[in-house]
């Protein structure tokens, strides 16, 4: 399935096939070079965009050109976000849906691209029953004013391992809308 908007351009947002993943990564290179995302830019950025426990990828195309990706994944081991929607939800880990490597190109901003992608996403981990969730670097303004203009809700601040040697701050979001209840997730019971 995918989502066309009309407006100044012509916006289609779809799953990404394995056919995108070159245009993916120019965009994404583009993202680095003017907003330092990724914050470590990485070796094989296609296997970047392609993490494990991947529930699935969308890629928003702009009058035919990608200009943006997003990605759904399983909860690692080591994500904050979830658990802080455990916490708070009581519900376990499990049942929630990392939202991961949103970028929209510079040259596409200000069109409500990135929304339109959250959209989608948040939509897809619902389907699945899961509850979306992201964390976002904390001194990254514009995915913050993005997530929060969305009407993601800040779950808290924490600290966020990288690797051995990379903690990072982060603000962890989930997404708007009722607090699903534990065991209602597919069965038509609200």
């Amino acid at each position: 399935m995918s989502d066309r908007r009309k407006g100044a351009v012509d916006l289609l947002v779809r799953r990404r096939v394995p056919a995108d993943l070159d245009a993916c990564v120019r965009v994404l290179a583009d993202v680095h070079d003017s907003d330092g995302y990724p914050t470590n830019w990485p070796a094989d950025p296609a296997g970047w965009l392609t993490p494990s426990g991947l529930l699935g990828a969308w890629t928003a195309a702009a009058d035919g050109d990608v200009v943006g990706h997003i990605a759904l994944c399983a909860p690692g081991a080591d994500d904050v976000a979830p658990r802080m929607w455990g916490a708070r939800d009581g519900s376990p880990v499990r049942r929630t849906a990392v939202v991961s490597r949103l970028f929209v190109g510079p040259g596409a901003r200000g069109r409500g691209i990135g929304a339109v992608l959250l959209d989608r996403v948040a939509g897809a981990a619902r389907e699945r029953g899961l509850w979306p969730v992201l964390d976002v670097v904390a001194s990254d303004a514009g995915a913050v004013a993005l997530y929060e203009r969305a009407g993601w809700e800040l779950l808290g601040v924490g600290e966020q391992r990288w690797s051995a040697r990379q903690t990072v701050r982060v603000r962890c979001y989930a997404a708007p809308g009722a607090v699903p209840r534990v065991g209602s997730a597919g069965s038509g019971s609200e």
